[in-house]
């Protein structure tokens, strides 16, 4: 599981990833596990997409040259994932590298090249 999102009062979104993609079958394995929520909840799985959300060092470290959008308890950054060290992650956003420290990140999303984020 890659992350899980309440979407509503009485429905939530699990994400799923795998090293060798996500497929239907997949999709289908989760949702079997997840059976027992479905009576209460509506639950959706999906893959991440092209603006997946980036939870882990091993997430960002998969990110390093990738443009990301990342939220921190004080503010935004945006820019291309330089490197995923130990504690921060670092982001080129232009104007030169900002370290952001993993415990201070909020929500951190991939972002697609072809659309604004």
């Amino acid at each position: 599981m890659l992350a899980l999102e309440l979407t509503g009062k009485e429905r939530f979104c699990v994400y799923v990833d795998h090293a060798h993609g996500v497929d239907h079958a997949l999709c289908m394995r989760v949702t079997d596990a997840l059976r027992a929520y479905l009576d209460n909840y509506t639950v959706e799985v999906s893959s991440p997409g092209l603006d997946r959300p980036l939870r882990t060092r091993a997430h960002f470290e998969r990110a390093v040259g990738r443009t990301v959008r990342v939220k921190t308890e004080t503010g935004r950054a945006r820019g291309v994932v330089v490197a995923a060290g130990e504690r921060t992650v670092q982001v080129e956003n232009g104007t030169g590298p900002v370290d952001i420290p993993y415990d201070a990140i909020v929500r951190a999303n991939l972002i697609d090249e072809g659309t604004k984020g």
